[in-house]
């Protein structure tokens, strides 16, 4: 992951929450959890700066989309009491080069379904270009 990239991802993420009429903050990170690059909208919520990072933070360490944890983490889930720095809400996507996790981006603000949207596609740039 480099900061050119990263940036490209987050403004194609804006870019599609902007056509979605969703106002979301982004941010990728490398393969170690740590922030990259970060973008945030005009008139974005106060949790997006907080929870973007968090949410590609989560994808990193647990190498999977963050929309499949929510059921996990409920109490008896077999990820119930993670610390408060893994966030459980869909918008986050691991970025794989081959069998390694090398990155992920995050995305928060807009609906469940428009954060996942914008994340996917950030992370569909970081396929084609690796």
């Amino acid at each position: 992951m480099n900061l050119e990239l990263a940036l490209r991802m987050c403004e194609v993420a804006v870019r599609e929450a902007r056509r979605l009429g969703a106002l979301v903050s982004v941010a990728v990170v490398d393969g170690g959890g740590h922030l990259v690059a970060f973008q945030r909208m005009d008139g974005a919520g106060i949790a997006g700066p907080e929870l973007a990072p968090a949410k590609a933070y989560t994808a990193v360490a647990l190498r999977r989309d963050t929309a499949e944890l929510a059921p996990l983490a409920v109490p008896g889930g077999e990820l119930y009491g993670l610390p408060p720095r893994f966030a459980c809400l869909p918008g986050g996507v691991p970025l794989w080069d081959a069998d390694t996790v090398v990155g992920g981006v995050g995305v928060s603000g807009g609906s469940p379904e428009q954060d996942v949207a914008c994340a996917r596609l950030a992370a569909s740039l970081w396929e084609d270009l690796r």
